[in-house]
């Protein structure tokens, strides 16, 4: 039982990196055969209903469309476009009068101050004449009293 080096044993043949791949990608195209079969019966049962299963289903929907009360649903959506065109039309109203209001409050709120400020304008006005009016005066006094004093000597 003496090994030969130059002898590669049975096994190391047997388990190379070519044969495990082999034997991987032998593995992976099952598992792809077995997904893909699953996904197309899938398919077909999906497909094949029975003709009575159909007629069931179409015959609950129209069942269910038949009991609900159309007539009802229709009125109470005329009653909430008529309350709501009134809700919108009262606000129009309302807002146009405010806004009526508002502007003629601002409007004398600007008169007000608009006369006070000229008021104020109109007395700053008249106090700069006085005294300018007082200068002058004052200026002739000074003139009048040096010529007069100037004759005098």
């Amino acid at each position: 039982m003496e090994i030969n080096p130059q002898q590669p044993s049975w096994w190391k043949l047997r388990f190379s990196f070519k044969n495990a791949t082999i034997l991987v990608c032998f593995f992976n195209l099952i598992t792809a055969l077995f997904l893909l079969q699953a996904f197309l019966s899938a398919i077909k049962l999906s497909r094949d209903q029975p003709d009575a299963e159909m007629r069931y289903i179409m015959e609950a929907e129209e069942m269910r469309r038949a009991m609900e009360p159309l007539e009802l649903i229709k009125r109470i959506r005329e009653i909430q476009q008529e309350a709501y065109t009134e809700i919108e039309m009262v606000p129009q109203k309302v807002s146009k009068q405010t806004s009526a209001l508002d502007l003629s409050k601002r409007f004398k709120d600007i008169r007000v101050l608009n006369d006070a400020n000229s008021q104020k304008a109109l007395e700053e006005w008249r106090k700069r004449k006085m005294e300018r009016a007082r200068q002058r005066q004052l200026e002739k006094n000074e003139k009048n009293e040096t010529f007069t004093s100037q004759t005098i000597s």
